[in-house]
C-alpha cells in the first residue's frame, strides 16, 4: 500500500509499505477515505516528541471503510463507514471503566504516558496511524463509530480529535454563564475550544495567535474578539488584563502547546537546543493572565520530560489547572449532536484537501501556516 512514512526531523515521504492485517481478533482494518493533518503531527515531523521512530505512519485523525474484521468483533462488519478516535481504548480497563478512554492501560502497557494513539510516537504505543491507504483498527468493538447515512466522511471527521479535543479543553476550563474566556492559539483546537465556550455559556471570548489569516478565521468561524501577539508587542498578559476590568479572564486555554514562539529564553531552550519539552511561553502567558482563583485549561502538547513552567505564579493565584488527552469516545455522541445542528461544524474549518501522494506539500503548507491553511485533509487514491 502506499503510505506516508517518517525519515527522520523535517523529512516525510509517501512510500510503498506492507498493508496491514488482522493482528487480533478484536482487529478491523480499514480502508482510509480521509486523513487530516493535526499539530500534534507537526511536533512529532519537527523531532519534538521523544522516540518518533524512522519508518512510522503518521496519522490520528481519519475516517474509513472496514475492509476485513477478526473474528471476534460483533459490531462492525465488511462496508461499514466508520470515524475512528485517536485514542485507542480496550472500553474494560481501570481507566476506561471510568470515561477515561484517553489512559486506557492495555493499549499501552508498557508507558504510564496516555493511552495507545494512532501514528505517534513509541511512548504512545508505536501504532501505525492513518495518513495510509489502510489501517489497523485494535479495539475495533469499542471506538469506532459508524457514520450515520445522511452524513459525509468530512462532516464527521474531526470528531476523531479536534471536536472533543476542543470542547473537552472548554468543559475543563469550568466554563459558567458569564465567564470571560481566553483562548491561546487560533488553530483548529483553539477555534472550538473558542466555539465551545459559547456553547457552555461564556460572555467574552477572546481569542489570541500571531497569524493575521487566522484571526480573521477566529472571527468567521468561532465569532470571537481577538488579539494579535505582535500587535500586542508579544506580551499578551498586559493586553488581557486591560480588557477586563484589571482581574484576568475567568479562563484561559493554552491550544499551542510546544513549538510556541513569544519568549527568545523558551525558544532557545526548547526548541533549539531541547533542553525541556519544547517552549513554554504559552503556558506561562495564561498562567499570569487569567484571574486569581480561576482555571487554565491545558490541551497543547507537551512532551516528556519537564518544561520551565511558572507554577509559583499559579499556586499563589490559587488556580486551578486541568489537562488531560482527550477522552474522545466520551464525547462523540454528543458531539454528533451539535454537528447534526450546525453548532459545531467541523467540516468549516477544513481549508485545504490534498491526494496522499503529496503528503509532503500538504505538511509544509499547513506547517508554514501559507495560503490561509487552517486544516489540510489528505485523500487516499485521489488523483496527485
Amino acid at each position: 500500500m502506499r503510505a506516508l512514512v517518517y525519515e527522520g526531523p523535517y523529512r516525510v515521504k509517501v512510500r510503498d509499505k506492507p498493508a496491514p492485517r488482522i493482528e487480533h481478533g478484536e482487529d478491523v482494518v480499514l480502508r482510509v477515505t480521509r486523513a487530516a493533518i493535526c499539530g500534534s503531527d507537526l511536533h512529532l515531523l519537527h523531532g519534538f516528541v521523544p522516540d518518533t521512530r524512522v519508518g512510522s505512519t503518521f496519522g490520528h485523525e481519519f475516517t474509513g471503510v472496514v475492509e476485513e474484521t477478526g473474528p471476534a468483533v460483533r459490531t462492525l462488519r465488511r462496508g461499514d463507514r466508520v470515524v475512528v478516535p485517536f485514542n485507542i481504548s480496550c472500553g474494560r480497563c481501570f481507566y476506561c471503566a471510568r470515561g477515561l478512554y484517553g489512559d486506557c492501560e492495555s493499549s499501552n502497557p508498557m508507558s504510564d504516558l496516555a493511552s495507545g494513539v494512532y501514528g505517534y510516537s513509541h511512548t504512545t504505543g508505536g501504532y501505525d496511524g492513518g495518513q495510509a491507504e489502510y489501517v489497523r483498527v485494535p479495539f475495533a468493538d469499542v471506538g469506532p463509530m459508524k457514520i450515520p447515512d445522511d452524513l459525509e466522511d468530512e462532516d464527521v471527521l474531526l470528531l476523531s480529535d479536534v471536536l472533543p479535543t476542543g470542547y473537552q479543553a472548554a468543559e475543563m476550563g469550568g466554563v459558567r454563564e458569564g465567564d470571560v474566556v481566553a483562548v491561546f492559539g487560533c488553530g483548529p483546537v483553539g477555534l472550538v475550544a473558542a466555539r465551545s465556550a459559547w456553547l457552555l455559556g461564556a460572555r467574552r471570548v477572546i481569542a489570541i495567535d500571531r497569524v493575521p489569516a487566522r484571526l480573521r478565521f477566529a472571527e468567521r468561524w468561532a465569532g470571537a474578539e481577538t488579539l494579535d501577539l505582535e500587535a500586542a508587542g508579544w506580551d499578551p498578559v498586559p493586553v488581557l488584563k486591560e480588557q477586563t476590568g484589571g482581574r484576568g479572564p475567568d479562563v484561559c486555554v493554552d491550544a499551542v502547546g510546544l513549538e510556541a514562539s513569544g519568549s527568545p529564553w523558551q525558544t532557545l531552550l526548547g526548541r533549539g537546543l531541547k533542553l525541556q519539552a519544547g517552549s513554554a511561553v504559552a503556558l506561562s502567558w495564561a498562567i499570569h493572565a487569567v484571574r486569581k482563583g480561576g482555571t487554565v485549561s491545558i490541551v497543547g502538547v507537551y512532551g516528556p520530560p519537564a518544561n520551565l513552567v511558572p507554577i509559583g505564579a499559579a499556586m499563589n493565584k490559587g488556580l486551578t489547572l486541568r489537562t488531560a488527552q482527550a477522552n474522545v469516545k466520551r464525547y462523540m455522541p454528543h458531539l454528533l449532536e451539535h454537528v447534526r445542528a450546525g453548532r459545531l461544524d467541523g467540516k468549516g474549518l477544513i481549508t485545504h484537501r490534498f491526494p496522499l501522494e503529496r503528503a509532503a506539500h500538504a505538511y509544509a503548507l499547513f506547517g508554514d501556516r501559507a495560503d490561509g491553511c487552517v486544516k489540510c485533509v489528505l485523500v487516499p487514491g485521489a488523483q496527485a
